[in-house]
């Protein structure tokens, strides 16, 4: 893996990603049961467009997600201190070829592991520590930044302030990265074709 150093949201972190599949989209491509996504065209024409215009449209941000930010170091300093881990923060994560790429909250370089932090609604932050499991919706960005980074486990951690944190170690799932592998291989390949077709038009 290739470890890049910027500032996570930064103009640079943002320029940095145009143009490549990154795991928090994963599941725009593969669905968790191996088959192809029935968002994957539209995925695809959009990162063609980033990299035809070098230009990134500004995502949808609302007022929990802006929330989820702002704790985002209190989490993590949460973390090191119930663990007794190191947390390292880096930029982006790209696989040996860069054609892909994953944000972790954080890596783990003693462990070979990383770490994914969200800070999601009161009612969602119980249902998770009684759930007791990682919920569906970030299987593929965790599943997704183990292929990355080559990585054998993920913590999975839910924080609200003055609530139990929930903390969950997620092992690699050698068979669905093995598709992951193949359908992101694919998909990369269609997208270099999608955009010399467009740059050929122009």
């Amino acid at each position: 893996m290739k470890i890049i150093e910027i500032e996570q949201r930064s103009e640079q972190w943002f320029t940095e990603k145009l143009g490549k599949p990154s795991a928090s989209c994963f599941d725009r491509i593969i669905t968790a049961k191996g088959a192809a996504s029935k968002q994957s065209d539209g995925y695809m024409y959009e990162l063609a467009g980033q990299r035809i215009t070098g230009k990134h449209e500004d995502g949808y941000t609302n007022t929990f997600m802006q929330r989820g930010i702002d704790l985002e170091d209190e989490a993590r300093d949460l973390f090191e201190l119930v663990t007794g881990l190191n947390v390292t923060q880096v930029g982006l994560v790209c696989e040996d070829s860069e054609r892909y790429l994953c944000s972790p909250d954080g890596l783990i370089m003693d462990q070979s592991a990383g770490l994914e932090i969200k800070s999601p609604i009161m009612k969602t932050h119980v249902e998770y520590l009684i759930k007791d499991q990682l919920p569906a919706t970030y299987f593929h960005q965790a599943q997704g930044s183990m292929l990355v980074t080559g990585f054998s486990y993920w913590y999975f951690m839910s924080y609200y302030p003055a609530m139990p944190v929930f903390i969950k170690i997620i092992d690699r799932d050698a068979q669905f990265c093995v598709a992951l592998s193949k359908a992101l291989d694919a998909f990369c390949d269609d997208l270099d074709a999608l955009t010399e077709k467009l740059r050929d038009m122009k």
